[in-house]
């Protein structure tokens, strides 16, 4: 193992020259694996740039589901992921047995899921969706359609607020968006009166309401980029800040804190357990692989290609 973080990032760009990888990176990874990422971005994202790379190997720094999606759309490339043991409290909230219990008592409604799902939930599913594309694709559907969302209560009660839809909810949450403290944050902005709150919609809605700005992560980076404003809270996880002061030195990020939080905080200990050193031994080793069985895979990819045509 290389002593030091710089003799790592050596290692780490000489072995994925050498195996043509490609290094892919969600924008709530640790810094230093954002700074030696290929391409960084939010789910959307990293699902077309998955789709499309030529490379025979994708290593996916994020969580497993982002696996699994890559390895979904590249069935004939190695997906790797830094530390298999890097889950989800969303993907983990919706069983897939009981979710299709679900969707099976409602025969007469089209089934969204959210990108964070596995892929035995997908399989279950005609349209996949990301935060940044859920809106439009079920402003897509007739008016009159049924729907069931799933798994994210929140991101889905958010969809029925601003399209006027009636979507069936499943009873999941992020533990992340779910634990932000709307107290903390009203406090915060009396303390930064000329702030800008941004909030994913995966949070409560208390926090959707006092929010400058409703998005993605990648909407989120674009209002801050093209906003006027100089301050803003930062309503998601907070690994963003890095993409969002590397795009805008000028500018002050405030990290939202979190209910229990004794810091100004909010971290994904799950996408927090990708480190250089698991980066550097996954590459070396080629392994923990992703795989995804052939027959989930099959059924997985048509609401998937479902999304990226939609998009």
């Amino acid at each position: 193992m290389p002593a030091s973080k710089e003799e790592l990032r050596r290692e780490i760009l000489r072995l994925k020259k050498e195996k043509n990888a490609l290094i892919m990176a969600h924008y709530y990874q640790i810094d230093e694996i954002q700074e030696i990422a290929d391409y960084i971005g939010d789910s959307l994202a990293l699902a077309r740039e998955a789709a499309k790379t030529d490379a025979p190997m994708i290593v996916m720094c994020g969580v497993h589901f982002m696996g699994e999606t890559a390895k979904i759309l590249c069935p004939d490339k190695k997906v790797l992921i830094p530390d298999e043991k890097a889950g989800c409290s969303l993907a983990d909230s919706c069983d897939p047995a009981e979710f299709e219990k679900f969707t099976r008592e409602h025969p007469d409604h089209t089934v969204i899921s959210y990108v964070n799902t596995s892929a035995a939930v997908k399989a279950v599913t005609d349209i996949v969706v990301t935060s940044g594309n859920a809106r439009k694709i079920v402003d897509s559907l007739p008016k009159d359609e049924k729907i069931i969302f799933g798994p994210d209560k929140n991101l889905g009660g958010y969809i029925n607020s601003v399209t006027g839809r009636d979507m069936l909810l499943w009873n999941g949450a992020c533990h992340v968006h779910d634990r932000f403290s709307l107290e903390k944050i009203t406090k915060l902005k009396e303390a930064n009166p000329g702030a800008k709150i941004l909030v994913h919609p995966e949070c409560r809605r208390p926090l959707q309401l006092i929010a400058d700005k409703v998005g993605s992560t990648a909407a989120l980076l674009d209002y801050a980029r093209n906003s006027e404003a100089k301050d803003f809270i930062v309503v998601t996880e907070s690994g963003i800040l890095f993409e969002m002061r590397r795009k805008c030195p000028e500018k002050n990020f405030i990290a939202a804190p979190a209910e229990d939080s004794e810091c100004q905080c909010n971290h994904c200990e799950y996408m927090k357990m990708n480190t250089l050193e698991k980066l550097y031994r996954c590459l070396r080793d080629e392994k923990p692989e992703i795989t995804v069985d052939p027959e989930i895979a099959a059924r997985a990819i048509k609401p998937i290609e479902r999304m990226l045509e939609l998009s």
